[in-house]
Protein backbone atom coordinates (compact mmCIF):
# COMPACT_ATOMS: atom_id res chain seq x y z
CA UNK A 1 0.00 0.00 0.00
CA UNK A 2 1.39 3.40 -0.96
CA UNK A 3 0.95 6.40 1.30
CA UNK A 4 -0.73 9.68 0.40
CA UNK A 5 0.55 13.03 1.59
CA UNK A 6 -2.94 13.80 2.87
CA UNK A 7 -3.50 12.23 6.28
CA UNK A 8 -6.74 10.41 7.02
CA UNK A 9 -8.56 10.30 10.34
CA UNK A 10 -9.94 7.82 12.84
CA UNK A 11 -13.27 8.11 14.66
CA UNK A 12 -14.62 5.79 17.35
CA UNK A 13 -18.30 5.43 18.24
CA UNK A 14 -18.67 3.55 21.51
CA UNK A 15 -20.96 2.81 24.43
CA UNK A 16 -22.95 -0.11 25.82
CA UNK A 17 -25.40 -2.27 23.91
CA UNK A 18 -28.59 -0.54 22.74
CA UNK A 19 -26.93 2.89 22.82
CA UNK A 20 -27.25 3.39 19.04
CA UNK A 21 -23.66 2.76 17.94
CA UNK A 22 -24.48 0.91 14.71
CA UNK A 23 -27.22 3.38 13.88
CA UNK A 24 -24.79 6.29 14.25
CA UNK A 25 -22.21 4.44 12.15
CA UNK A 26 -24.80 3.93 9.39
CA UNK A 27 -25.78 7.63 9.59
CA UNK A 28 -22.17 8.70 8.99
CA UNK A 29 -21.77 6.21 6.15
CA UNK A 30 -24.88 7.52 4.41
CA UNK A 31 -23.72 11.13 4.79
CA UNK A 32 -20.42 10.17 3.16
CA UNK A 33 -22.29 8.47 0.31
CA UNK A 34 -24.49 11.56 -0.17
CA UNK A 35 -21.23 13.50 -0.55
CA UNK A 36 -20.34 11.00 -3.32
CA UNK A 37 -17.45 9.53 -1.35
CA UNK A 38 -16.48 5.92 -1.97
CA UNK A 39 -17.09 3.79 1.11
CA UNK A 40 -16.24 0.25 2.21
CA UNK A 41 -17.99 -1.23 5.24
CA UNK A 42 -16.67 -4.23 7.21
CA UNK A 43 -17.96 -6.34 10.09
CA UNK A 44 -16.62 -9.39 11.99
CA UNK A 45 -17.60 -12.71 10.49
CA UNK A 46 -18.85 -13.97 13.87
CA UNK A 47 -21.56 -11.28 14.08
CA UNK A 48 -24.54 -12.64 12.16
CA UNK A 49 -27.35 -11.77 14.59
CA UNK A 50 -29.47 -9.92 12.05
CA UNK A 51 -27.60 -10.38 8.76
CA UNK A 52 -24.48 -12.12 7.50
CA UNK A 53 -23.67 -9.39 5.00
CA UNK A 54 -24.99 -6.25 6.58
CA UNK A 55 -24.61 -3.88 9.51
CA UNK A 56 -28.02 -3.83 11.18
CA UNK A 57 -28.98 -1.70 14.17
CA UNK A 58 -31.29 -2.99 16.89
CA UNK A 59 -33.95 -0.67 15.48
CA UNK A 60 -33.70 -2.37 12.07
CA UNK A 61 -31.70 0.26 10.14
CA UNK A 62 -29.21 -1.53 7.87
CA UNK A 63 -26.46 -1.12 5.31
CA UNK A 64 -24.46 -3.64 3.29
CA UNK A 65 -21.14 -4.79 4.75
CA UNK A 66 -18.32 -7.21 4.03
CA UNK A 67 -17.84 -9.89 6.74
CA UNK A 68 -14.17 -10.59 7.52
CA UNK A 69 -12.63 -13.22 9.75
CA UNK A 70 -9.65 -11.16 10.92
CA UNK A 71 -8.20 -7.63 10.62
CA UNK A 72 -5.71 -8.61 7.92
CA UNK A 73 -8.57 -9.57 5.60
CA UNK A 74 -9.55 -5.90 5.35
CA UNK A 75 -6.37 -5.12 3.41
CA UNK A 76 -7.15 -7.87 0.90
CA UNK A 77 -9.75 -5.51 -0.54
CA UNK A 78 -8.78 -2.76 -2.95
CA UNK A 79 -8.88 0.53 -1.04
CA UNK A 80 -6.92 2.57 -3.56
CA UNK A 81 -10.00 4.60 -4.54
CA UNK A 82 -11.75 4.42 -1.17
CA UNK A 83 -12.22 7.54 0.94
CA UNK A 84 -14.09 6.10 3.93
CA UNK A 85 -13.73 2.73 5.66
CA UNK A 86 -16.32 1.85 8.31
CA UNK A 87 -16.00 -1.07 10.74
CA UNK A 88 -18.81 -2.26 13.00
CA UNK A 89 -18.47 -4.35 16.19
CA UNK A 90 -14.74 -3.68 16.15
CA UNK A 91 -14.32 -5.01 19.71
CA UNK A 92 -14.49 -8.55 18.32
CA UNK A 93 -11.23 -8.15 16.39
CA UNK A 94 -7.77 -8.85 17.77
CA UNK A 95 -5.39 -6.02 18.70
CA UNK A 96 -3.83 -6.28 15.22
CA UNK A 97 -6.74 -4.16 14.02
CA UNK A 98 -4.91 -1.06 15.22
CA UNK A 99 -2.12 -1.61 12.67
CA UNK A 100 -4.64 -2.02 9.87
CA UNK A 101 -6.30 1.24 10.89
CA UNK A 102 -2.94 3.02 11.03
CA UNK A 103 -2.20 1.90 7.47
CA UNK A 104 -5.57 3.11 6.23
CA UNK A 105 -5.27 6.48 7.97
CA UNK A 106 -1.73 7.00 6.66
CA UNK A 107 -3.12 6.33 3.20
CA UNK A 108 -5.50 9.27 3.56
CA UNK A 109 -8.62 7.29 4.46
CA UNK A 110 -11.22 8.34 7.02
CA UNK A 111 -11.85 5.33 9.26
CA UNK A 112 -15.01 5.13 11.37
CA UNK A 113 -15.35 2.31 13.89
CA UNK A 114 -18.17 1.34 16.23
CA UNK A 115 -17.85 -1.03 19.16
CA UNK A 116 -18.52 -1.79 22.81
CA UNK A 117 -16.06 -0.12 25.16
CA UNK A 118 -16.75 -2.62 27.96
CA UNK A 119 -17.71 -6.29 28.05
CA UNK A 120 -20.56 -7.69 30.16
CA UNK A 121 -18.25 -7.69 33.21
CA UNK A 122 -17.76 -3.94 32.94
CA UNK A 123 -14.12 -4.33 31.86
CA UNK A 124 -12.37 -2.97 28.73
CA UNK A 125 -13.35 -5.00 25.67
CA UNK A 126 -10.59 -6.40 23.43
CA UNK A 127 -8.69 -3.74 21.46
CA UNK A 128 -10.99 -0.87 22.45
CA UNK A 129 -8.63 0.85 24.95
CA UNK A 130 -5.88 1.07 22.32
CA UNK A 131 -8.27 2.15 19.60
CA UNK A 132 -9.79 4.89 21.73
CA UNK A 133 -6.34 6.17 22.69
CA UNK A 134 -5.32 6.54 19.02
CA UNK A 135 -8.62 8.00 17.79
CA UNK A 136 -8.92 11.58 16.54
CA UNK A 137 -12.49 11.69 17.80
CA UNK A 138 -14.50 9.59 20.28
CA UNK A 139 -18.26 9.67 20.75
CA UNK A 140 -19.51 7.71 23.77
CA UNK A 141 -23.23 7.08 23.52
CA UNK A 142 -25.58 6.17 26.32
CA UNK A 143 -28.61 3.90 26.51
CA UNK A 144 -31.45 3.75 29.04
CA UNK A 145 -31.25 1.48 32.08
CA UNK A 146 -33.93 -1.20 31.82
CA UNK A 147 -34.35 -1.18 35.61
CA UNK A 148 -34.64 2.50 36.54
CA UNK A 149 -34.55 4.54 33.32
CA UNK A 150 -31.31 6.34 34.20
CA UNK A 151 -28.55 6.82 31.60
CA UNK A 152 -26.96 3.41 30.98
CA UNK A 153 -23.30 2.79 30.19
CA UNK A 154 -23.05 -0.92 31.03
CA UNK A 155 -24.04 -4.07 29.15
CA UNK A 156 -25.86 -6.54 31.38
CA UNK A 157 -25.75 -10.20 30.36
CA UNK A 158 -28.65 -12.26 31.69
CA UNK A 159 -28.83 -16.04 31.32
CA UNK A 160 -32.29 -17.53 32.05
CA UNK A 161 -33.08 -14.52 34.18
CA UNK A 162 -29.85 -14.63 36.21
CA UNK A 163 -26.85 -12.25 35.85
CA UNK A 164 -23.97 -14.00 34.10
CA UNK A 165 -20.90 -15.05 36.07
CA UNK A 166 -17.66 -13.11 35.85
CA UNK A 167 -16.03 -16.34 34.67
CA UNK A 168 -18.38 -16.95 31.74
CA UNK A 169 -16.92 -16.52 28.22
CA UNK A 170 -16.47 -12.86 27.29
CA UNK A 171 -17.83 -13.29 23.77
CA UNK A 172 -21.42 -14.38 23.41
CA UNK A 173 -23.03 -12.87 20.33
CA UNK A 174 -26.61 -11.98 21.09
CA UNK A 175 -29.20 -9.24 21.42
CA UNK A 176 -32.24 -8.66 23.62
CA UNK A 177 -32.55 -12.33 24.52
CA UNK A 178 -29.26 -12.20 26.44
CA UNK A 179 -28.42 -8.54 27.09
CA UNK A 180 -29.83 -5.38 28.64
CA UNK A 181 -28.54 -1.85 29.11
CA UNK A 182 -27.93 -0.95 32.76
CA UNK A 183 -26.72 1.97 34.84
CA UNK A 184 -23.78 1.46 37.21
CA UNK A 185 -26.10 0.92 40.19
CA UNK A 186 -28.06 -1.88 38.52
CA UNK A 187 -25.25 -3.58 36.61
CA UNK A 188 -24.74 -7.03 38.14
CA UNK A 189 -22.06 -9.68 37.58
CA UNK A 190 -21.99 -12.93 39.50
CA UNK A 191 -18.73 -13.90 41.26
CA UNK A 192 -17.19 -10.50 40.50
CA UNK A 193 -13.78 -9.93 42.19
CA UNK A 194 -15.06 -6.63 43.63
CA UNK A 195 -17.35 -8.68 45.87
CA UNK A 196 -14.24 -9.76 47.78
CA UNK A 197 -13.94 -6.23 49.16
CA UNK A 198 -16.66 -5.40 51.71
CA UNK A 199 -17.99 -1.87 52.04
CA UNK A 200 -16.12 0.15 54.62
Amino acid sequence: MSYNSKMGSFEVITGCMFSGKSEELIRRIRRAEIAKQKVLVFKPLIDFRYSRKGVVSHSGVSIEAIPVENPEAILKHDVSEIQVVAIDEIQFFTTEIRYIIEKLVLNGIRVIAAGLDMDFRGEPFGPMPELMSMANKIDKLEAVCTVCGAPAYYTQRVITGVPASYFDPVILVGAQEAYEARCRMHHQVGNHPRNLYPNS
